[in-house]
C-alpha cells in the first residue's frame, strides 16, 4: 500500500522556520518531520510514498535527491570529479515527489491522484508525528466496509492546569487530557471511491470533503491511544523533542 503525504502548505504559525524550509522539513532531534512520519511507516512495511508538495517543494526534492549522500561515507577527490564511496546508510524507500501548486487546498492535492491511484491508500499530513499501529488501522478500515477510515486521537489540553484544594494550589498538570473530544489524528485509509467527495481544487479536505463521507455513513475511525503530536508551533516542535528523549518513537 502506497503512503501519500500532504506537504504544501506554508507553515504561516511556524515563521521562524518556514520561511527558509517547508515545514515537512523543519527537524525534530535532528531529523525532518517528514522522516520520522515515513519511519512510523516503514516499520510495518510501508515503504512506498508520495509526497504531494507546493511551497518550496524544491527542497522537498533536493533533501530526497542527496538522501544517499548525506548518509554515505565518502571520499572526493578535490582534484578530480572522482569520489569513492565507502559505507552508505541510505534506506529502502521509494519516494516520488508531486507538484500540487502553492495556492492548492488539501482537497485539490489529493484530487491530482485520481488518475494515478486505483487502489486503497493511506494518507497523512507532513507535521503530525505519531506511533500509530498502521496495520491495525488497515485492518480496521477493511474490517468496516467503509471508503474511509481515519485515525481517531484524544489531543493534551492546549493549556496546563491547577489541581486547585479550596483556594490553594496542590500542584500543576502541564499537559492534562482534553475534554475527553476525539478530534482526526490525520493518518487515514481511503479508498479510491473518496475522489467521488473532491470538487475541486480549491476545496478542502478536511472541511468539505470528509464531513462529505460522514455524512453518507462512510466514514469511519480507529482509535488511537499512543503517541501522537502535531507540529504547528514552536511549542509543538519543542514538545515533540522533549518526547523522543524519552524513546517514546521506536525509530530514534
Amino acid at each position: 500500500m502506497i503512503a501519500v503525504i500532504l506537504a504544501g502548505g506554508r507553515g504561516t504559525r511556524m515563521a521562524e522556520e518556514t520561511n527558509f524550509k517547508p515545514k515537512p522539513l523543519v527537524e525534530a532531534y535532528g531529523q525532518p518531520l517528514i522522516w520520522h512520519i515515513m519511519q512510523n511507516y516503514a516499520m510495518y512495511g510501508i515503504t512506498e510514498f508520495i509526497v504531494l508538495a507546493g511551497y518550496k517543494g524544491q527542497q522537498i526534492r533536493e533533501y530526497f535527491a542527496n538522501y544517499w549522500l548525506h548518509q554515505s561515507d565518502i571520499t572526493f577527490n578535490l582534484a578530480t570529479p572522482d569520489r569513492e564511496i565507502h559505507k552508505i546508510r541510505s534506506l529502502p524507500w521509494k519516494v516520488s515527489v508531486i507538484d500540487t501548486g502553492v495556492e492548492t487546498n488539501t482537497g485539490g492535492r489529493i484530487g491530482r491522484l485520481r488518475d494515478l491511484l486505483s487502489n486503497d491508500f493511506l494518507l497523512t499530513y507532513g507535521d503530525g508525528v505519531a506511533n500509530v499501529n498502521i496495520p491495525e488501522l488497515i485492518d480496521s478500515h477493511y474490517a468496516s466496509g467503509n471508503i474511509a477510515t481515519l485515525t481517531a486521537v484524544q489531543p493534551p489540553a492546549r493549556f496546563g492546569a491547577l489541581n486547585l484544594i479550596g483556594n490553594q494550589v496542590e500542584n500543576f498538570q502541564e499537559k492534562p487530557i482534553g475534554d475527553g473530544a476525539w478530534v482526526n489524528g490525520g493518518f487515514l485509509v481511503l479508498n479510491p471511491a473518496v475522489f467521488n467527495f473532491i470538487e475541486g481544487e480549491n476545496s478542502s479536505f478536511e472541511i468539505d470533503t470528509l464531513p462529505k463521507i460522514a455524512s453518507s455513513g462512510k466514514l469511519g475511525a480507529y482509535k488511537h491511544f499512543g503517541f501522537w503530536q502535531p507540529v504547528d508551533t514552536l511549542r509543538d516542535l519543542q514538545r515533540l523533542e522533549e518526547a523522543i528523549t524519552t524513546g517514546v518513537l521506536p525509530w530514534v
